[in-house]
């Protein structure tokens, strides 16, 4: 499904925040870290997945692998959030 021209502008005005730049680096951050450790690699098609919801927190013990699938798909409330962020 194709986006309009609105939908555009929104996501290019919202992904240029600052609060999202900093999200989205730390997702960044956490890629390298688990190729580092050897648990991803370049092109496999996977994602690390954060357990707490939380794409800040980078410590080993919140990082997993994930299919893209089941990292991107999950039951929300009504803020957005993980229903069972331990999940």
């Amino acid at each position: 499904m194709a986006m309009t021209e609105a939908q555009k502008r929104a996501a290019k005005k919202y992904n240029a925040k600052p609060a999202q730049i900093k999200r989205r680096s730390s997702r960044n951050k956490a890629r390298r870290k688990m190729i580092k450790a050897g648990k991803a690699r370049k092109g496999d098609g996977k994602d690390v997945g954060h357990a707490n919801g939380n794409p800040l927190k980078n410590g080993y013990g919140n990082l997993k692998m994930q299919t893209k699938k089941s990292n991107r798909s999950f039951a929300r409330t009504k803020g957005g959030h993980k229903k069972n962020p331990r999940d």
